[in-house]
């Protein structure tokens, strides 16, 4: 039986190197699995935080360390898997029902997201006991 931990996997972002700097852009549905819908970034992320601590029923995202380094412990209800993402050419696929924790952020990190849908309050699987009901079925 698959799992959900199996379609999570690492994507490397195209990375275009010139004398005065490197660029990566970014397409829907080319560079990333999915349409991108909504784009936001965590920065000024205090020592210690941890961020994430939640699911999605449906939305897909894309984690990216654009500066910096972080951790992303994963969990599908079954399996945990922690990732260390410190590349800007480098992002992280996460499909819906993954609970997910941001941790260890080295100071001055900017995560940047990619995610398929708007943001939605409903969307959201905020407590843990709920996500291994739903995700162990």
């Amino acid at each position: 039986m698959m799992s959900a931990m199996d379609a999570v996997r690492t994507i490397e972002l195209p990375r275009i190197n010139s004398p005065t700097g490197s660029i990566t852009p970014v397409a829907g549905g080319d560079q990333v699995p999915f349409e991108i819908r909504r784009i936001y970034f965590l920065y000024d992320i205090v020592s210690g935080a941890h961020r994430g601590g939640h699911a999605h029923w449906e939305l897909e995202q894309v984690y990216v360390a654009v500066m910096g380094a972080f951790r992303v412990v994963l969990d599908d209800g079954r399996e945990r898997r922690t990732v260390e993402l410190n590349q800007p050419a480098i992002g992280l696929f996460l499909p819906k029902l993954i609970w997910r924790e941001l941790v260890d952020f080295a100071s001055g990190t900017i995560c940047l997201v990619l995610a398929s849908l708007p943001y939605d309050e409903a969307e959201y699987i905020r407590s843990y006991d709920d996500f291994l009901e739903v995700a162990t079925r």
